[in-house]
């Protein structure tokens, strides 16, 4: 059972007859899913904004329509480009027995000490890392904890991650989700101060070689 439900009517209205039952204050849909054929629905807007506000895109739905429940995740939300309402939402039943593909946000939290003391900063990877998990592995967000990462250079890749038996990361083992590096002012000075004693090198060098001369 899905943490969050939502009811729907069965929605017989189609093409521009929508645009109608929008202005009566529903939202039309539809549930797809890979061995169900696709139900065209209907929901009232608010509670259909409430409940994706909540859920987001990771969290399982419990669409009731006629009697019938089907788990779900909101797939794609089409909104209005000026007041951005909500005009038509697809929602995929899943099969607890099958994984899907879900795109999870990264969270940082914590604070490293390089960067608490200014000595380096912080650089992200992506924003979300997409899994292939069964629905009830599903999880809503990635933590990655920053405390660790005490000195410049240190990092944190997606091979670096805990995750259940069972789930599956697509991204790239090597991936990089966030890394402490020097900060650009420190980088220019080392830089500066490198090409400086290479200057004086030559330029003692070259002395030595006029005395030889002489």
């Amino acid at each position: 059972m899905a943490e969050y439900k939502l009811a729907g009517e069965i929605r017989t209205a189609k093409g521009k007859k929508n645009r109608r039952l929008r202005k009566e204050g529903f939202v039309p849909g539809i549930v797809y899913g890979p061995t169900d054929n696709p139900v065209s629905v209907q929901f009232v807007y608010r509670e259909v904004e409430v409940t994706l506000m909540n859920a987001g895109g990771t969290n399982l739905i419990d669409i009731e329509i006629g009697g019938e429940t089907y788990p779900s995740l909101a797939r794609e939300v089409q909104r209005d480009v000026v007041r951005g309402d909500i005009l038509h939402v697809d929602f995929l039943a899943v099969d607890p027995n099958q994984k899907i593909r879900v795109d999870v946000p990264v969270i940082v939290e914590g604070r490293s000490p390089v960067v608490a003391s200014r000595e380096g900063i912080l650089i992200t990877g992506p924003s979300t890392l997409t899994l292939e998990v069964y629905p009830q592995d599903i999880r809503n967000r990635i933590v990655v904890d920053l405390t660790p990462l005490d000195t410049l250079g240190a990092e944190i890749l997606v091979k670096d991650l805990d995750f259940k038996e069972g789930v599956t990361v697509i991204n790239e083992p090597n991936e990089m989700i966030v890394k402490i590096v020097q900060p650009a002012a420190a980088r220019r000075a080392e830089a500066d101060a490198m090409l400086e004693a290479e200057g004086e090198g030559l330029g003692e060098a070259g002395a030595e070689a006029t005395e030889g001369e002489e």
